[in-house]
């Protein structure tokens, strides 16, 4: 099966770790260790960078500082995620990046909140423009926006397409079920499963780097 990079999952608004139980189980029983924390709090009442803070310092605790890792952002936790990646030395890290139904063009219906974290992903927001200024980053790393143009969360659904890496359109009708229709795991298991380029010798386990790590989730813990 070979060396797999562990995974850390990061969830959506309104959400929590738990949204992830199935895909956590499934990528567990192909092999994976797999992290995820909760986000607090997760109704958008404080700015992205400030969520985006919490994963680093996750991060810091969990995995030593030359481990790389796999990351997976669910809607707003793909532009959380982002912002780590950009803006807190993420990209350092990470390997292979992945966003499932995220607005990484705004999403009209953040119009409907004035939190800190709404108003950040609407379109055209200075927070977006900001992070999509310089995504010419994420070619450092293996990127893929995973979407589905049935989403009626993501107006419009194409607001999850990016200028850079590789896009995966599934025909998930829901955005809620895009963590954990078998579609959108088998899009997710295939893009941790894509060799990185140059992987060989330089893509393998650091001596000793997982001597920090909690306890995974292994489809039991939410």
């Amino acid at each position: 099966m070979g060396f797999r990079h562990p995974v850390l999952l990061i969830h959506g608004i309104n959400d929590t770790e738990a949204v992830f139980h199935s895909m956590s189980r499934h990528l567990t029983r192909l092999g994976y260790s797999v992290y995820s924390l909760s986000l607090t709090p997760n109704n958008g009442h404080l700015g992205l960078e400030h969520l985006a803070a919490q994963v680093s310092n996750y991060v810091a605790r969990t995995f030593a500082p030359e481990q790389h890792f796999d990351l997976v952002g669910f809607s707003m936790g793909g532009i959380v995620s982002r912002y780590y990646v950009q803006r807190l030395g993420g990209i350092a890290q990470v390997k292979r990046f992945v966003t499932i139904a995220s607005p990484h063009q705004g999403t009209w219906l953040a119009y409907g909140s004035e939190r800190p974290g709404c108003v950040q992903m609407r379109p055209g927001s200075a927070f977006l423009q900001d992070l999509n200024q310089d995504a010419e980053i994420l070619k450092q790393l293996h990127f893929t926006s995973i979407w589905t143009p049935l989403d009626l969360m993501i107006v419009p659904a194409n607001s999850s397409l990016m200028p850079v890496g590789q896009s995966v359109p599934v025909w998930v009708p829901s955005h809620a079920w895009m963590v954990s229709h078998p579609q959108s795991l088998q899009a997710v298991a295939s893009c941790l499963q894509t060799p990185l380029k140059g992987s060989g010798s330089n893509d393998r386990p650091p001596e000793q780097s997982l001597d920090r790590q909690r306890l995974p989730l292994d489809g039991s813990r939410t």
